[in-house]
């Protein structure tokens, strides 16, 4: 079906009160976001999108899926409950203020730093990267008031 045709029915059903267009539509899309949009309640796979950022105040309860994507930035402040997988895609520099419940994987990027503020609930996949230079110690010192709670995984 062609964009133009979806973005017509989208837009009738949500003039029409009975349904309003997938987030994920919006997001690829460009077409604004409300706040109650912005704080996703479960997963949001974006994995393989031509997505290149998202959009500031966004929180995800689960998991982010943005491997394989396009995506080369992330909002200041953004929050994920759950996973956050970025290997293979094009990312190369995480934002201020970035927190993640559970493990963060930047495995096959181009990741040469961490922020400093940078909170991992769980394991860092660092796997393939230029950040695999550092040791364990000079990792952590990186994000000196932030913390990685897990692991650091190299291989």
């Amino acid at each position: 079906m062609e964009k133009e045709t979806l973005k017509r029915i989208f837009d009738f059903l949500e003039e029409k009160g009975e349904h309003n267009a997938p987030f994920e539509w919006k997001l690829i899309n460009n077409i604004p976001l409300t706040k109650e949009e912005l704080n996703v309640k479960g997963d949001l796979d974006l994995r393989f999108s031509s997505i290149t950022s998202l959009p500031e105040g966004l929180e995800v309860g689960d998991d982010l899926y943005l491997h394989y994507s396009k995506i080369t930035s992330l909002p200041k402040g953004l929050i994920v409950r759950g996973n956050l997988y970025l290997s293979s895609s094009n990312i190369t520099l995480l934002p201020k203020g970035l927190k993640v419940g559970g493990y963060l994987n930047l495995s096959y990027t181009n990741m040469t730093s961490l922020p400093e503020d940078l909170k991992v609930g769980g394991t860092l996949h660092i796997e393939n990267t230029p950040l695999k230079k550092y040791t364990n110690k000079e990792l952590r010192g990186m994000i000196k008031s932030g913390f990685i709670k897990g692991r650091i995984y190299r291989t």
